[in-house]
């Protein structure tokens, strides 16, 4: 049986073929079925965790900080079901196309900050935020949601994909998929892991919920 998807995300016929999507405008050309826009698991990994089975928690209205968000695809979709939208992203061109994506949705919050240094935007982000969002492609990855653990409510979640190539392109993924593991379980629990092929390759999807 498939997990619940939250309020505001449905799954509608693209080409045939049930797919997730949102409602909201367009952003990257995605197909759109009646005010509903297709959420291509192929390009988020969080829409790639979703398909995969894992349950995420979400309901639809959560507060949201997204890390990782780059030009805004997937944050775009999560600001069409949440609530407040925290997207950070420190790499300045694809911060410009996510300010355009927030133009049309009042509740995502475009932030050009590290998120390696959470202290950054502490006086921006609200404290006990529903779920942690992480999308990044850096090496230290677990240590980044650790680091992050500071704005997510006590019965909040990680949402994380882990990606095997950002840690170690030599060694085999499982290998830098338990090392990270091994590194979150310092904050948090882990209630549920999914290798997201074929959507995406050598990345683990991660739920898990603060210690």
């Amino acid at each position: 049986m498939s997990e619940p998807l939250p309020e505001g995300v449905d799954r509608r016929s693209f080409d045939g073929d049930p797919r997730l999507a949102t409602r909201g405008q367009p952003v990257y050309g995605e197909p759109t079925d009646e005010g509903w826009r297709l959420w291509d698991a192929g390009r988020s990994k969080l829409a790639a965790m979703m398909a995969a089975g894992l349950s995420t928690g979400l309901a639809g209205g959560e507060t949201v900080l997204y890390l990782g968000a780059a030009s805004g695809t997937t944050a775009s979709h999560v600001a069409d079901f949440a609530g407040p939208t925290y997207a950070v992203e420190f790499a300045p061109r694809p911060v410009r196309d996510l300010v355009g994506v927030a133009e049309a949705r009042a509740n995502l919050v475009p932030l050009l900050k590290d998120a390696r240094e959470p202290e950054t935007y502490a006086h921006v982000v609200e404290s006990d935020v529903d779920a942690l969002v992480q999308d990044v492609a850096t090496r230290g990855q677990a240590r980044v949601a650790v680091e992050n653990r500071r704005f997510l409510a006590d019965d909040g979640r990680l949402l994380a994909a882990i990606k095997a190539r950002s840690e170690d392109v030599t060694r085999d993924p499982e290998d830098v998929f338990e090392d990270a593991l091994a590194d979150l379980r310092e904050a948090y629990e882990v209630v549920g892991t999914a290798r997201l092929e074929p959507y995406h390759d050598d990345h683990l999807g991660v739920v898990a919920r603060p210690r």
